[in-house]
């Protein structure tokens, strides 16, 4: 597929083919295309789980339903053949800013103008999304309650310094074709050249 066209056909897509698994190779596709996102310092400061197991989508389902209106979550309601969670490792960042050639070296966060572990993680996220129209499937980036995020860490065995930024379900999508294009903020309204002009 060309990348103009896998950049029109990406949207989030909610509903999959639940009983249709998608192939080994394709994850590993998709885990692979997300590692060469880039990353402040190539700190690389992430970490993913890929859930692909009935029982472990079901685990997550079950871990990550909000005690406040579980069922507007889509965290607690998601079907999909595949899960992937990125998680941010933030003192990866501070531990290599904090060598000789950043020299921050009292690994502070303060002087960091905006979260960059959690916006690499985010670039990764988005390319194994771009991965997965490329590959003909659907997929959809979604958040996690923040109450649960501590039950998610100790079901699934991961260690405190790695933070969700999110999730994405990925599988064949059983959604027609939508043309959101009425929908998206005009292009003069976000983008500005030369200066921000007044309003």
């Amino acid at each position: 597929m060309e990348f103009q066209d896998v950049l029109r056909r990406r949207r989030m897509i909610r509903h999959y083919q639940a009983d249709r698994p998608i192939p080994p190779e394709i994850i590993d596709r998709i885990v692979d295309n997300g590692l060469r996102a880039p990353s402040a310092g190539f700190s690389q400061g992430w970490g993913f789980l890929v859930l692909d197991a009935p029982a472990d989508i079901e685990l997550f389902r079950t871990v990550c339903r909000a005690t406040d209106d579980p069922d507007r979550w889509f965290a607690a309601n998601v079907e999909a053949p595949l899960l992937i969670v990125p998680l941010a490792n933030k003192d990866v960042y501070l531990e290599r800013y904090a060598q000789t050639d950043k020299g921050h070296l009292d690994r502070s966060d303060s002087w960091w103008p905006a979260p960059y572990w959690d916006i690499d993680t985010g670039f990764a996220a988005l390319l194994m999304l771009l991965t997965a129209v490329d590959e003909g499937l659907g997929a959809c980036f979604f958040g996690l309650p923040t109450d649960r995020i501590t039950a998610f860490r100790d079901s699934f065995g991961v260690p405190p310094h790695f933070n969700p930024i999110g999730a994405i379900s990925i599988g064949y999508s059983t959604e027609p074709p939508r043309d959101l294009s009425s929908r998206r903020r005009p292009k003069t309204d976000v983008v500005h050249r030369g200066r921000w002009s007044s309003s």
